[in-house]
Parts: structure tokens; C-alpha cells; sequence
């Protein structure tokens, strides 16, 4: 029996809509659906509720709950991946609240900025572990990475971990009707291009039989911007570099240091940015777990729907060799020549028979390229932190990423980073 191996099954909901996908779709019937987490009561409700699902969807595939990594992973042919490594408590809190010492404030934390960075730090030893067992027991399982911060883990479990992986994030799909419906614009018959990196790609082109939308949407984002919305930054990043971005504002406000600044407050109301967004959103999913957890064990909550996933597709596609076009995060093997070898990247990929095939996309806009590598940046020198556990590539991420550097000061960088490794202790591998 061919298995799909769910690492960090406890995310009840995303397993919900990942594996109820899979459990709707025909290639995928008869695989068994291997669970695991650590969290076992997080393991034995999301095993009930998806028992529950497949009763509901009339699926034939076999669930699973594993309490041994190695034996969830053995034989597995495709490995998603949704863990979080430290969880809200501790280490998200020190996240945000450490840097707050410094006045250094984040929205999501959870990508770039020193956020990103020591969730990427805490993470990738974690995943390169479960890389182990995969080149074990599951040497050609396809991983789906689903973590944040994305590019940052591709890449490690590429590069690193030396497994077959490709990233996905829930922003590109939505991304050319989520602009179009914010300025009352219609959404049919609309073809477009997305390529970048994660959760900063840029829309390209954007075209309705042929014709180029993007004058129109510019025109109509003028106009948008002067009254308070949900979308003020990413729409300001379009009117000033041209194109717009996948990802939504509040994360985009803290990848570049032109929105959060100690000297120009007047800009968070300006352009509505919702500061410390991330830990506000944790707290009330905790506060709303137990009534979402009834819901999904009690079937009050199995909408029986396909999400806008990638997962299924991606597996349905090598399963039947029908083709499917996703957005996925790789490694850059030349497909945007204007961005780095050792640059994780986000470009469409051809999905069939032969698996994951990436597709050249050629130069970004050099203005776009610009802003992709301050980021990119970032993402090396992280990468290369967890490789050869030394501090001082902590501290030179850190004094890359656009956001602290443009608010911190070297010293104050250094600092903030000691502090960080101190809080969060054993969370993190030994640094020298």
C-alpha cells in the first residue's frame, strides 16, 4: 500500500483540509494516511476527526497515528510537513517580546525579519533529523513543505537535508483574484504570471483575453488608497515598483524597512498595519481551539469541498500523469537568471508523471530582483547558520534584514541577538 506520511498531524485543521483533499481524490484512494506528532492528544483527535471525514467522504483510504517518526515515515511516498517548533508559547512570544526590548516591533515574525530568522534557527535542525529517516526508510518520498519560514526550509531540506522538496504557501493561487476583487474588478478569463520568491513573487502580468489589466488596476488603486483598507501596503509597493505581491500586506510591512520605523509612527495608522498581528491571531486560535475541536470530532465542521490546496493536486497529477500548474518553492537551478544559485525561489512548476518539474521564467524586473535579494540575503546567511552552528552568521542576517537594520544599530543588532539565543535556550542548537 503506498503511504502519505503527515508530520505535525496535530494541526487538526490543516490535516482536515490536506487529507480530506486526498480522501476526495481518486488516484489518492487506498493510500494509507500516515500520522504523526508529537502532541498525542492533538495525534488522537486529528485521527478521530479524519476518521470521521472519510466515513463523510466514502473514502477508502486507511488512517494511521504513529507514535514513531521513522515508522509514520518508512515506505512513504509523499511526506507533508506542518510542524512548528516551539509553538506560540514559548518561543513565538520570545520572538516578538525579546525585540520589543530593543524597540524593534514585527506583524507575523514568522518569515523574515529576526523573527524568521530564529524560527528558521530552531526549525531546520528539527527537519534535517526527519531528513535522516527520509534518506533511511523513504529515499524517493516527494516532501511537501507547508513550514514557515518557507524559502529558508526548502532550502535546508534541499541543500542540506539532500531530499526531494518542494515548498507551497496558500498566497499565489489567490493572489491575481484576491487584487482584482479588492478594486471591484471581475475575475473571469483572467490568465497571469507569478514568479519570486515566497511570499514576495510578483504578479507579472495579469491579462484578461489578452488584454493587460494592469493599467486599470493601477488607475483603481489610486483611488483605493485613499481610504483605509485591509491592503495598503501591498498596494503601495505596486504604485511605487510596478508590479504587485503575493503575500499580504502585514507580512509585507515587516520584509522591507519602509513601513515600521520608531521615527515616522504616523505610517502604522497611514498605512494600517497591524503590529504584533501574529501572537493576536495565536491567542485566539488557543482560545478558540476548544470549540473548533468539538466541532471537527462531533462532524459539526467536514465541509466535504476540495481546498485550494496544492497537496492533492501535485499527488494527483505523478499519480494519474494528468498535468497540473502549481506555484512552488525551489532551488533557483537557473530558472530566474537575475537572482542567485542559492536562492530558493517561487515559480510555476509542471506537475505530471515525472514529478515537480520547475519552469524558467528568465529576469525579474530589476527593480523586483532588488528587493527579492535583500531577502534572499537573509535567507543564505541563516541557512548557513544552522550548518556551521556560528554565531556570527546569526548576527550577519540579522544585520542584513532590511526591517532591524533599518531601525537597529550594529551593536544593538549583536546585542539583540545574544539575547534571543540566551531566551530561548535549548530551543536551539549550541552556537560557537
Amino acid at each position: 500500500m503506498n503511504k502519505i506520511t503527515f508530520i505535525g498531524a496535530g494541526s487538526a485543521v490543516f490535516a482536515k483540509n490536506v487529507l480530506g483533499d486526498c480522501m476526495m481524490t481518486p488516484a489518492l484512494q487506498d493510500f494509507e494516511l500516515a500520522l504523526f506528532d508529537i502532541d498525542l492528544e492533538r495525534l488522537k483527535d486529528s485521527e478521530a476527526m479524519l476518521n470521521n471525514l472519510k466515513k463523510v467522504t466514502n473514502s477508502t483510504c486507511s488512517i494511521k497515528a504513529y507514535t514513531d517518526r521513522k515508522e509514520a515515515l518508512e515506505g512513504a511516498k509523499y511526506v507533508i510537513n506542518a510542524i512548528q517548533v516551539g509553538g506560540y508559547e514559548p518561543c513565538t512570544v520570545t520572538d516578538f517580546e525579546v525585540p520589543k526590548k530593543y524597540g524593534l516591533r514585527q506583524t507575523i515574525g514568522d518569515t523574515l525579519g529576526i523573527g524568521g530568522i530564529f524560527r528558521a534557527l530552531r526549525t531546520i535542525p528539527v527537519m534535517l533529523d526527519f531528513a535522516k529517516d527520509i534518506q533511511e526508510v523513504a529515499p524517493d518520498a516527494l516532501f511537501l513543505n507547508y513550514t514557515n519560514p518557507m524559502s529558508m526550509l526548502t532550502k535546508a531540506m534541499i541543500t542540506l537535508g539532500g531530499v526531494k522538496t518542494v515548498g507551497l504557501c496558500h498566497s499565489v493561487q489567490v493572489c491575481a483574484s484576491g487584487l482584482l476583487k479588492l478594486l471591484d474588478m471581475p475575475t473571469d478569463n483572467i490568465q497571469w504570471n507569478i514568479a519570486g520568491i515566497n511570499h514576495m513573487a510578483w504578479l507579472l502580468e495579469i491579462k484578461r483575453n489578452g488584454v493587460d489589466l494592469y493599467p486599470e488596476i493601477k488607475r483603481r488603486a489610486v483611488e483605493k488608497q485613499l481610504t483605509k483598507h485591509r491592503d495598503m501596503v501591498r498596494l503601495e509597493i505596486m504604485l511605487r515598483f510596478g508590479y504587485y505581491v503575493t503575500e499580504s500586506s502585514e507580512h509585507n510591512a515587516e520584509y522591507m524597512p519602509y513601513w515600521i520605523k520608531r521615527n515616522y509612527p504616523e505610517l502604522i495608522e497611514r498605512f494600517n498595519i497591524p503590529l504584533d498581528e501574529y501572537p493576536r491571531r495565536c491567542v485566539r486560535l488557543i482560545n478558540n481551539w476548544a470549540k473548533m475541536r468539538e466541532d471537527l470530532l462531533n462532524n459539526n465542521d467536514l465541509n466535504v469541498k476540495r481546498s485550494h490546496e496544492y497537496a492533492s493536486r501535485i499527488m494527483e497529477a505523478i499519480e494519474t500523469g494528468v498535468p497540473y500548474t502549481i506555484g512552488g518553492n525551489v532551488m533557483n537551478t537557473g530558472l530566474i537568471t537575475n537572482l542567485p544559485t542559492e536562492a530558493c525561489v517561487e515559480v510555476p512548476c509542471l506537475v505530471d508523471r515525472n514529478g515537480v518539474q520547475p519552469i524558467y521564467v528568465g529576469a525579474l524586473p530589476p527593480q523586483c530582483a532588488a528587493l527579492n535579494m535583500t531577502n534572499i540575503n537573509v535567507h543564505i546567511l541563516t541557512v548557513e547558520a544552522a550548518r556551521t552552528l556560528k554565531k556570527d552568521y546569526i548576527y550577519q542576517a540579522a544585520m542584513l534584514d532590511p526591517h532591524t537594520s533599518s531601525e537597529l544599530s550594529i551593536d544593538e543588532i549583536v546585542a539583540l541577538c545574544d539575547d534571543l539565543i540566551a531566551a530561548h535556550g535549548s530551543w536551539l542548537p549550541k552556537f560557537t
